[in-house]
């Protein structure tokens, strides 16, 4: 019988004992270090001679590029992009993409679609595939086995104290990136703040199936390239099944579309993720988003709060087949 207090107390110690364990390995201090590095980084943008004025609701989001501002342009009362932004404490520079908010609004969609949750994502996924390979060793595990606490609880509390650790560092990221940019810029965009539930739960979706491959297998190894494995499975079904939602490609056959409607209500779908965020930005006025995804909202194809529903779903069904795994494992 499941005493809830204890298990409650189990899962407060592996939250816990996660932390420890970070700071241990130095990893915290890894992840710190390259969120400093990026917000170094910030530090270095400067946006100049963008002109900055209110835009009419009905305004259409068009500018033409700066080196096409003619007389005959300016008379007709035409936009043209006026500035440049400038990178890496003045090393490169390009024309502003529209005015100065915009342009700053677009390297924060880079460093939170790009940086954040594709780089950031498979590196956390990667460092912290050993936690808990390295913690279902008979030396380390027995010992907590031995005391009254049910392995559910063990096995919860070491994958929610992961998630704990990657939320915190994400926002730590997302914090220092969005203060030293706005610092340098003096652009204070609150929506890049939506990039931490982003990447929080696009880690705790593949975490769930890295938890499974860890207590199945014991191998750190197996739940790195597992993982990023599957990862690549997921972003490729969500791609395919968005492609052949915007067209008719030659050669699929009717069974290989059912299987591709199967695979992507089932799988978790981390490229409809980075779309909610770049819905989010609003960033369609002046960043190009995926063809295949914008072509899935133009059928009505993209359901946000599925995409995240249904990602959810399966890393629930993951975590209840690895709890079942090391509930019946014998050590």
């Amino acid at each position: 019988m499941t005493h809830y207090p204890d298990a409650i107390r189990t899962v407060r110690w592996m939250v816990r004992d996660t932390f420890r364990q970070s700071v241990a390995t130095k990893l915290f201090w890894a992840m710190l270090g390259l969120t400093l590095l990026c917000a170094a980084f910030c530090f270095g943008i400067t946006v100049e001679g963008a002109i900055e004025r209110p835009r009419h609701p009905a305004e259409l989001p068009t500018y033409l590029p700066k080196g096409q501002k003619t007389p005959e342009v300016v008379a007709e009362g035409v936009r043209v992009a006026d500035g440049k932004v400038t990178l890496g404490y003045g090393l490169f520079e390009y024309p502003v993409t529209k005015n100065k908010t915009d342009s700053v609004r677009v390297i924060l969609i880079w460093l939170a679609g790009v940086v954040a949750d594709t780089v950031g994502v498979l590196l956390a996924l990667l460092w912290t595939a050993g936690f808990l390979p390295t913690f279902l060793e008979p030396a380390a595990v027995t010992v907590l086995l031995a005391k009254p606490a049910p392995r559910w609880a063990v096995l919860a509390g070491k994958y929610l104290g992961v998630v704990l650790f990657v939320a915190l560092q994400s926002m730590l990221f997302v914090g220092a990136t969005w203060f030293a940019t706005g610092a340098a810029t003096g652009v204070w965009d609150g929506t890049y703040w939506f990039a931490v539930p982003l990447l929080v739960v696009n880690f705790a979706v593949f975490y769930a199936v890295s938890a499974l491959l860890a207590v199945c297998t014991r191998s750190t190894v197996v739940s790195v390239f597992g993982t990023l494995l599957f990862w690549l499975l997921c972003w490729a079904m969500n791609f395919t099944h968005h492609k052949l939602a915007a067209e008719e490609v030659p050669g699929t056959t009717r069974a290989a579309g059912v299987l591709v409607q199967v695979g992507y209500w089932t799988l978790p779908k981390p490229l409809d993720l980075g779309g909610i965020f770049f819905d989010a930005m609003k960033a369609e006025e002046y960043a190009t988003p995926i063809p295949e995804l914008a072509a899935a909202k133009a059928r009505g194809s993209f359901h946000p709060e599925l995409a995240v529903v249904t990602s959810l779903v399966f890393a629930a069904a993951a975590l209840a087949v690895a709890g079942y795994e090391f509930r019946h494992m014998d050590y």
